[in-house]
């Protein structure tokens, strides 16, 4: 008898235990937690309080393991207040309800900053008057002044922000060697003070690079505008590292220095790369309502011979028009780029049958969002027109091309302007039939119009000087009408008639206006109406209208757009299929 009885006590014990512990027990049961707070810190208790977290609560049996839920609650709720700004709240835990507590919380009022004081050490205190006026700007710029509400975000943010300053220009050691938040509870203000050493001017010395493995040792400094002995600079090695990671020759790259002040003077610019895939071949095919359905094939080698020349070449097939190319782009030299190319481009497009065949050689410079190039080309050109004679002419041509592209988004803009110029001619004593100039412009504005919807306005202009258009290669003329110019008339069908053909003529003129309603982030509509025309003189130059709807597609190579326009002229409807935006 004395071992059951012994038992049955043990047992009784160990279910004692357990209540005691907080665990499920047959006292345990469910209940529900109210919460009663103001509206914007709502969502802030309620991801964070662990009580208002748990789907399902059960209610602790034992009442030290209550007393311990509500001191925890306290806390969590106290700590996540003061993170706002509020340190003299009010929290009431009701629990007359068994089956359901009520959390009342009344943050009390909200901490503002009182004082802020910012002070400096190191060559930035040093009382210079270039650096008194930067510490002046600085002080100027801090993020939470004097009168602000007071949260633990915007305190740590402000201090980031500072350093981030400090430390872009000159000073790249700097640091935090002092800060503190004094909160008078009562006056529910706070106190503000931060100490900055800037540490030693930084300036930089040579580049040391490491991950190049097949391309030539100089290849990295070839890109770089860094000078050694120029101050520190964080935006000139950001706009170095860009440069960088959108050379197709590397798959990542990290441009820095050390924070070591002992190595201020001629601080390292370390580089690391790691090269990309040298060789790629590419297949593709599409459909535009330019030129039809197409295939083509495209090789592409960064790495030419082992020297970081960029070879890209293709072949392109389309219904009503054939290409292949071949350029070689030499790595950058003191900010231009060189390139040789050859071209062979066969099209048959409004009754004229057209070859060319050109080598040319061309520089590109960057700086910012302009862009020009230079480029010389030698080519030979085979015309027939349906119901005219053929013939063939031979030019060297130079032009010169401006572009200034200063847009929110290279691929989807939706503010900003792209602004182009061109000018190139060719002359009777270097092959050419004639003297001929020919000046282009165009102008694309995009314009924001509420949250989502924007604003296209485009306008081109160009006009061919020469006597008469004879000799002149259809390149250095002007033809429109399709996707990109002129919508609701055929590609290019827009110029001068001989024979049965549509030809260039030596003026252009083209305006456009395009409202896009976007529905959905990926999905949109547009409304456009164009109006130009293409011709051989101003007297024959007749405005030629279409207007319309489309769809617009945002897919990763830019909105893809298929438009369906009423040629005016015409008294038809054509559909219009291809890339929204081209620059």
């Amino acid at each position: 008898m004395r071992g059951p009885a012994f038992l049955h006590g043990a047992r009784t014990g160990l279910l004692a235990l357990l209540c005691s512990t907080a665990l499920v027990c047959g006292e345990a049961a469910a209940f529900e937690v109210v919460l009663e707070a103001p509206d914007e810190l709502r969502a802030l208790l309620q991801q964070h309080v662990r009580l208002l977290k748990q789907e399902e609560k059960v209610l602790p049996a034992a009442g030290p393991d209550r007393r311990a839920l509500i001191r925890r609650t306290r806390r969590e709720v106290s700590d996540l207040l003061a993170t706002e700004g509020y340190f003299s709240p009010e929290i009431d835990i009701d629990q007359q309800d068994r089956e359901r507590w009520r959390l009342r919380v009344a943050p009390g009022p909200r901490t503002t900053v009182r004082n802020v004081t910012l002070s400096f050490e190191g060559e930035l205190a040093d009382g210079a008057p270039e650096r008194t006026a930067r510490v002046a700007e600085l002080r100027k710029g801090w993020r939470l002044p004097a009168g602000k509400p007071f949260r633990q975000g915007d305190w740590d943010g402000a201090k980031q922000a500072l350093m981030d300053e400090v430390g872009a220009r000159r000073y790249a050691a700097a640091r935090v060697v002092q800060s503190r938040a004094r909160v008078d509870a009562e006056a529910a203000t706070v106190d503000l003070s931060v100490t900055v050493d800037s540490g030693p001017p930084f300036f930089l010395g040579p580049l040391e690079v490491s991950g190049l493995q097949a391309l030539p040792g100089d290849f990295v400094a070839r890109f770089s505008g860094l000078e050694v002995g120029a101050e520190y600079d964080r935006n000139a090695l950001l706009t170095l590292q860009r440069t960088l990671q959108n050379a197709p020759q590397f798959a990542s790259v990290v441009v820095d220095v050390e924070r070591d002040a002992a190595k201020a003077a001629a601080v390292p610019v370390n580089v690391q790369v790691v090269e990309a895939r040298s060789r790629r071949l590419g297949f593709g095919v599409g459909f535009s309502s330019n030129t039809g359905y197409r295939v083509e094939t495209t090789y592409r080698d960064v790495n030419l011979w082992q020297r970081g020349w960029e070879l890209s070449s293709g072949l392109r097939l389309e219904q009503r028009r054939q290409s292949a190319y071949a350029d070689i782009f030499l790595p950058p030299e003191r900010g231009h780029r060189d390139s040789i190319g050859a071209l062979i481009d066969r099209s048959d497009l409004e009754g004229l049958k057209l070859e060319n065949r050109a080598v040319g050689v061309a520089r590109t410079t960057v700086r910012g969002d302009i862009e020009t190039k230079l480029a010389l080309r030698l080519q030979h050109e085979i015309l027939e027109p349906d119901g005219a004679e053929k013939s063939t002419q031979n030019a060297l041509t130079l032009n010169w091309t401006w572009v200034q592209r200063a847009v929110d988004d290279l691929l989807d803009p939706r503010a900003g302007n792209v602004l182009e110029f061109q000018i190139g001619g060719g002359s009777s004593i270097a092959l050419a039939e004639q003297d001929f100039v020919r000046l282009y412009s165009r102008y694309v504005h995009y314009r924001p119009m509420g949250e989502t919807d924007s604003l296209i306005l485009r306008l081109e202009g160009g006009a061919t000087l020469a006597k008469t258009r004879e000799g002149i290669p259809q390149d250095f003329l002007f033809r429109a009408g399709g996707a990109q110019s002129v919508r609701g008339y055929a590609y290019q069908s827009l110029g001068v008639s001989e024979g049965d053909a549509t030809v260039g003529g030596r003026y252009l003129g083209i305006a456009s206006a395009e409202y896009v309603r976007w529905f959905r982030p990926a999905w949109g509509a547009a409304f456009f109406v164009d109006s130009g025309d293409a011709a051989d003189s101003r007297e024959s130059f007749r405005l030629h209208t279409g207007y319309g709807v489309g769809g617009r597609w945002r897919s990763p190579a830019g909105p893809l757009a298929v438009d369906l326009a009423w040629g005016q002229q015409d008294r038809r409807l054509r559909l219009h299929f291809g890339v929204a935006i081209a620059f």
